[in-house]
C-alpha cells in the first residue's frame, strides 16, 4: 500500500446521459488538466486510481444505468483497484440524500452546478479563464457547445428544471471565445445545445439573442458547420431562419422536440401549443428555408393517452414527413406535475406504441433517403470502422441521425470534407462514392 500512495493520481471520468453532461465532463477534465492532474475519459486501460461518475437522472432507464455504474465502481474500490469514487451530475443533484445513505462507499457527491466544490477534492481552484479549454470526449473535429444551463419551462413530464435549475444564458462573448479556442484545436463542426435554445438571451439581454449569437459564431474562422439542437416550438423566433439562410456554415438543420400531436396530450403535457399552431410553424420554417432537415422527438404512453391519440400522432407524421424522429416512452418522474396523474399505460404497451409509431417513420425515412440517390453531398468524415469510412451530411447530427457509408480507394482523413455521390439508400443510412 505504501508504494500505491506514492503513485501519481490518474482520474477517469465516466459520462452517462446527454451531450450536456458530456460538455460538463469535458470542462471538468480541462480544469484538472490545467492543474497538471492526469485525466482521461472512459479509460479502457484501467490504470487510473480515481473515478468520477457523471450521472443522468432523466428517466428510469437512465437512472438505473447510473446507479449500476456507481455500484460497479464502488465494487472496484472495495477490491482495492480504486482509491476514490466521486459522483456528480443529474442523479446526484436530484437524489443525493437517498444515495448517500444507500451507497455510503462513495467518497463524495456533487450536484450539477458544484464543479468548484469538486475541484477542491483535488486541491484545485476553478479557473474561469479556461473558456474552451476542454479535453474533448468526442473526435477532435466536432464538439458540443452549451449556450445556456437549466430551463424555465414547466412541461409536465420533465424533471430537468429540478436537476439543472432555471434558465441561465452564457454571454455571447464567452461562447464565441470558446468556439475560437475549439477552432484553433481543429474543431470544424460545433453543435449548439441547451435545454431550450430559443430562450437564449432573454435573461441576459432581455431579448431572444440566438440570431445575434449565430452571426457571431458563423464569423469564427475554421468553423465550417454550426448545428442547432433542442429548439422549443412555442414563440419560435423566426429570425433564426433568416440567419440560417444567409450564412452558409449554419447547417440547414433544426432539432425541435414536439413531444406529441394530439391537442389533449399537448395540453396535458403543458406544451403551450396546439397541433394547428405546430403545423403552421413547420410550414413557415420550410417556406423560409427550403430543403431544411427537421428532426423532432416524441413521447408515447403519457398518462391518459389513448389509441386514438396514437393514431393522430401517426397521421401527423405521415402528413409532416419529418426527416428524423426519435421517441421516448413516458417515465413517471417524482416532483413533476404529471406525477399526480395516474401512470395508466403499462410499460409493454408504451413500448408497443413507440414501435408502432417508429414503423411509420421508418417508411418515411426510407422514402426520403431513396430520393437522395444520384445526388452529391458534402460529407464530413467521422471515422473508419470495419475497413470503411463513415461520415455525415449537413442534414445529420452525431449518433442520432443517418450515416453515409463512403466508398473510395483513397485514404481519407478523419475530419475532412469530401463530396459523395449517393448510390444506395437504406432506412436510416446512405451509401456513396467519393467524386
Amino acid at each position: 500500500m505504501k508504494a500505491r500512495t506514492l503513485k501519481k493520481d490518474k482520474v477517469n471520468i465516466i459520462t452517462l446521459g446527454c451531450s450536456k453532461n458530456m460538455v460538463d465532463s469535458e470542462v471538468l477534465s480541462g480544469q484538472l488538466r490545467a492543474a497538471e492532474i492526469d485525466v482521461v475519459h472512459e479509460n479502457a486501460k484501467r490504470d487510473h486510481n480515481i473515478v468520477i461518475v457523471n450521472t443522468c437522472g432523466f428517466i428510469d432507464k437512465a437512472k438505473e444505468e447510473s446507479v449500476n455504474t456507481i455500484l460497479e465502481q464502488v465494487n472496484l474500490k472495495q477490491k482495492g483497484k480504486l482509491d476514490k469514487v466521486y459522483v456528480t451530475g443529474c442523479l446526484s443533484q436530484r437524489y443525493r440524500d437517498d444515495l448517500e445513505q444507500s451507497i455510503p462507499e462513495v467518497d463524495a457527491w456533487f450536484g450539477t452546478m458544484e464543479l468548484p466544490l469538486m475541484l477542491k477534492k483535488f486541491d484545485v481552484d476553478y479557473k474561469a479563464e479556461l473558456i474552451g479549454e476542454r479535453l474533448l470526449a468526442t473526435p477532435q473535429h466536432y464538439a458540443y457547445v452549451k449556450i445556456s444551463e437549466g430551463c424555465n419551462r414547466t412541461c409536465a413530464f420533465c424533471a430537468i428544471p429540478l436537476m439543472r435549475g432555471n434558465h441561465l444564458s452564457r454571454s455571447v462573448d464567452d461562447i464565441v471565445k470558446e468556439a475560437e479556442t475549439l477552432a484553433r484545436r481543429g474543431v470544424k463542426e460545433i453543435m449548439l445545445i441547451a435545454q431550450e435554445l430559443t430562450y437564449y438571451g432573454l435573461d441576459l439581454y432581455k431579448k431572444r439573442a440566438l440570431p445575434d449569437l449565430l452571426k457571431r459564431l458563423s464569423d469564427v474562422p475554421g468553423i465550417e458547420w454550426i448545428r442547432l439542437h433542442y429548439a422549443y416550438p412555442h414563440k419560435f423566433p423566426m429570425e433564426i431562419l433568416e440567419v440560417m439562410k444567409e450564412r452558409k456554415n449554419i447547417c440547414n438543420y433544426l432539432d425541435m422536440p414536439l413531444q406529441h400531436a394530439a391537442d389533449n396530450m399537448l395540453k396535458a403535457m403543458r406544451r403551450n401549443i396546439t397541433r394547428a399552431e405546430m403545423e403552421d410553424l413547420i410550414t413557415g420554417i420550410r417556406e423560409t428555408v427550403p430543403g431544411i432537415c427537421l428532426r423532432t422527438t416524441l413521447i408515447t404512453g403519457f398518462p391518459g393517452e389513448t389509441l386514438d391519440d396514437v393514431e393522430e400522432l401517426k397521421t401527423f407524421l405521415e402528413r409532416q414527413r419529418f426527416d428524423r424522429v426519435g421517441i421516448f416512452t413516458y417515465s413517471h418522474e417524482e416532483n413533476t406535475s404529471a406525477y399526480s396523474l395516474v401512470d395508466d399505460v403499462p410499460a409493454n404497451e408504451k413500448q408497443r406504441r413507440a414501435e408502432d409509431i417508429m414503423a411509420v417513420q421508418q417508411e418515411i425515412s426510407y422514402e426520403k433517403n431513396q430520393e437522395k440517390i444520384g445526388q452529391t453531398f458534402k460529407v464530413l468524415v467521422d471515422k473508419k470502422e470495419a475497413g470503411r469510412y463513415l461520415g455525415r451530411t449537413e442534414f445529420d447530427s452525431v449518433e442520432v441521425d443517418n450515416e453515409v457509408i463512403i466508398q473510395t480507394d483513397k485514404k481519407l482523413k478523419t475530419g475532412e470534407f469530401v463530396n459523395v455521390k449517393i448510390i444506395r439508400a437504406y432506412d436510416y443510412d446512405l451509401e456513396g462514392e467519393v467524386v
